[in-house]
């Protein structure tokens, strides 16, 4: 198990007031260096600079933000003034160096925040598994027996929280990007509306359906970060539990359920009919009709890389740059028939939301699969991939909001529980997220 014997930080954020953050950020980068395969970068200088500051403004009676001096994490395809962006591959490790800094990290570091370093990734974004045949894959701390996936392809922020290394790890969301890791890692992973969060300084997959945020403990946490970087804290509204309807949509969602999944996800939506939520099976009926859109990412993916895979496809994972090529194959006219069809379906998925003030489901169908077995298997990779990505990516193509919270019993493998609305519901949602999750640590 590549997680610290013994985690810097264990608990939400609000806990770690008033211990010394230079200690934090000192625990924080031994355990990073520790750890295999979660970092791709270190920045300990200045890490520890913004500790003894926040230390130091603390000491004379300065009010701080909440993240001042804590460590936290960004992934590999944000940019850091002075050095390439490598977004988790060897193709661009002699790209010329970014400029300035992304806007979400600048944000972080005006916040005071500890940014330990940069964390691995599935090569470019493009899976939702975690494997990285350049810099290693990071084994997902919540198995010590079996070596499992962390999921991805934010996979080292993940592993970075989860192991108790960060406070929250910074990372995209394309397909459930965030949402994947969090309910493999047992962590919560909030999507917000896309467009709330600047995407500029981010190595782009999908330029329509990217999205920036984070991934960390509570939903208060990530309420907590998602105002930093979205520079625009939400007005979370306190629901209480009894009265909300949820819908459980009918289609697709629940196919192919592993056995722990389904008995975790009956248990969470019996645990919240318990606490007066209403639970309503929705037929979803617009499911249907997502299949052709789920080509989006590939054909935005292959607009990006088509030049540098021209003059360096050797040296690309090839399960990455395969799955790129699928957009090849589309010209400009499927590319506006997908892109208005995608615009008739949010207005057919909105008008059946409608009626609820969330829809639930599990996040991903299975449990973290055993890593040996995806990395000997192509077609078991291809199999699992799909199956991660099926329920997180309708609410990109949505362009809604999304959130996965742990639903799974103490001592489990992890399972994560998805609440999800349309865009720019995101404070009634986070609203909604901060009952369920009451409720389901009541259960």
């Amino acid at each position: 198990m590549n997680a610290p014997l013994h985690a810097p930080v264990s608990g939400p954020i609000a806990s770690l007031a008033g211990r010394p953050r230079r200690a934090l950020v000192d625990a924080a980068l031994a355990a990073a260096e520790r750890s295999a395969s979660v970092f791709t970068r270190l920045y300990p200088d200045a890490a520890r600079a913004a500790a003894a500051h926040a230390d130091a403004m603390a000491a004379a009676g300065v009010a701080l933000s909440p993240l001042a001096g804590l460590p936290v994490s960004i992934k590999d395809l944000l940019d850091v003034a002075g050095e390439p962006t490598q977004a988790g591959s060897v193709v661009l490790a002699d790209a010329p160096p970014a400029a300035t800094d992304a806007p979400v990290v600048r944000r972080l570091r005006a916040a005071g925040a500890a940014i330990v370093g940069k964390t691995n990734m599935t090569e470019f974004a493009f899976s939702g598994l975690g494997l990285n045949p350049h810099h290693g894959t990071p084994r997902n701390p919540c198995d010590d027996a079996v070596a499992r996936i962390p999921g991805g392809s934010s996979s080292g922020a993940a592993v970075s929280v989860a192991a108790g290394i960060c406070v929250a790890g910074i990372g995209s969301d394309t397909g459930g990007s965030i949402r994947i890791p969090a309910a493999l890692c047992g962590l919560v992973g909030f999507k917000p509306t896309a467009r709330r969060v600047p995407t500029a300084g981010a190595l782009p997959l999908s330029t329509s359906l990217d999205t920036i945020c984070a991934m960390a403990r509570s939903v208060d946490d990530c309420l907590l970060v998602d105002g930093i970087i979205a520079d625009a804290p939400l007005d979370v509204p306190a629901l209480p539990l009894r009265g909300l309807r949820l819908g459980v949509p009918q289609r697709q969602v629940l196919d192919d359920l592993d056995p722990h999944v389904a008995a975790s996800f009956a248990r969470a939506v019996s645990a919240l009919s318990a606490a007066g939520a209403t639970i309503v099976d929705e037929p979803l009926a617009p499911l249907d009709d997502i299949g052709p859109l789920r080509r989006l990412s590939a054909v935005e993916a292959w607009a990006w890389h088509r030049e540098l895979l021209a003059r360096r496809e050797a040296g690309y994972d090839r399960r990455v740059s395969s799955r790129i090529r699928l957009g090849s194959s589309f010209d400009a006219a499927d590319y506006i028939d997908v892109c208005s069809a995608r615009r008739r379906w949010i207005a057919a998925m909105e008008a059946a939301m409608a009626p609820y003030d969330a829809l639930v489901m599990p996040t991903v169908p299975v449990v973290a699969p055993v890593l040996a077995e995806l990395e000997a298997s192509d077609e078991e990779y291809v199999r699992a991939n799909m199956l991660m990505l099926r329920n997180p990516a309708i609410f990109n193509l949505l362009d809604g909001c999304a959130i996965s919270l742990p639903c799974h019993a103490p001592g489990t493998l992890p399972v994560g529980l998805m609440l999800a609305a349309p865009a720019m519901a995101d404070a009634r949602l986070l609203g909604v997220a901060r009952a369920v999750e009451a409720a389901l640590q009541a259960g």
